[in-house]
């Protein structure tokens, strides 16, 4: 919006009218009051009854005049209210189609590159083996983005059914790790589960792979250390079942704390695209915990201190 035309921004407007709409009720009730004085001082000069020209309802009158004037404010801040959210809505889907392109061109790209060289170079087999990895890696990044977009729609559908199953949440997430050992090489994980107990819960594996691949991945692609580092805890306390994931990430301000969780959000800087992901994945995290009676939380001391994130499921068993 250029400088020309602040006049017509929406706020200014809408504060306007508001200040014009009440000013208009008092107006009215000043103009009508002036007069009713005047009426009965007219009234008593020439001793006429005060039924034959005011009514008795007159207050009556005022105050239903001003319920409806109130109510009329009140539609109008909702209708405001609502088109602000709206307004953000479509400014959070425009960065999400923003990203998103991002994160598809990339792979796109980088797998465009490696085929050309394949195509125009004969290349010795040492050198075949160090492309064909990225080409994996490349093609990995794309089936998890999709993944996520088709996933988050049949969430947001109620069209997933689920196939919840009896399962140890600490053979879950060993399961996870040892079959997704490849996508995580580059982070080191070390698991702190108790030995003398078993934590029984009834998940979807498919779900509970998803969230964990979200919250592990996110650990490394946030993350600026030569070593990035993952632990995992399970732990019980006041009757839930607490999945603890401590990384050594770039940490959150407090204030992001819950905003990450939000669709569409994204955490860091406006032009900086190559640290900011599509903006679902830790808002389909948050639904996968709630579809299984959980939630999902987040701790930092802070940029640079790293995060830890909290799956806290219902003991039940």
């Amino acid at each position: 919006m250029t400088r020309s035309r602040w006049y017509f921004h929406p706020i200014l407007v809408f504060v306007a009218s508001i200040l014009a709409l009440i000013t208009s009720l008092f107006l009215y009730i000043y103009w009508y009051i002036e007069v009713s004085s005047g009426l009965q001082t007219l009234m008593r000069k020439f001793d006429l009854d005060s039924r034959q020209i005011l009514s008795a309802d007159t207050w009556i009158v005022i105050m239903v005049l001003s319920m409806l004037v109130g109510f009329i404010l009140l539609g109008i801040f909702i209708i405001f209210f609502y088109n602000l959210k709206t307004l953000q809505l479509y400014r959070l889907q425009n960065n999400f189609i923003n990203n998103f392109t991002h994160e598809l061109k990339t792979p796109v790209t980088s797998l465009r590159l490696y085929l050309e060289t394949f195509q125009k170079h004969a290349l010795p087999r040492e050198s075949q083996l160090k492309y064909i990895d990225y080409m994996i890696q490349d093609t990995v990044r794309l089936n998890a983005t999709i993944s996520s977009i088709l996933n988050l729609a049949k969430i947001e559908s109620k069209s997933y059914q689920g196939n919840f199953t009896l399962k140890d949440l600490r053979r879950a997430v060993d399961q996870f790790l040892e079959e997704n050992a490849h996508l995580i090489k580059t982070c080191r994980i070390q698991t702190r589960f108790p030995a003398d107990r078993e934590f029984l819960y009834r998940i979807d594996p498919a779900l509970f792979d998803m969230l964990l691949m979200n919250l592990v991945t996110n650990a490394v692609k946030y993350n600026t250390s030569d070593h990035p580092r993952v632990d995992i805890d399970l732990s019980t306390r006041r009757g839930w079942i607490e999945l603890g994931f401590h990384d050594n990430g770039v940490g959150l301000e407090k204030k992001d704390f819950k905003r990450i969780f939000r669709k569409f959000h994204q955490v860091g800087q406006a032009d900086d695209m190559s640290s900011r992901g599509s903006g679902i994945g830790l808002f389909l995290a948050q639904s996968i915990a709630r579809i299984h009676g959980g939630t999902l939380s987040v701790y930092s001391e802070g940029p640079g201190h790293g995060s830890v994130f909290t799956l806290a499921l219902p003991d039940k068993y």
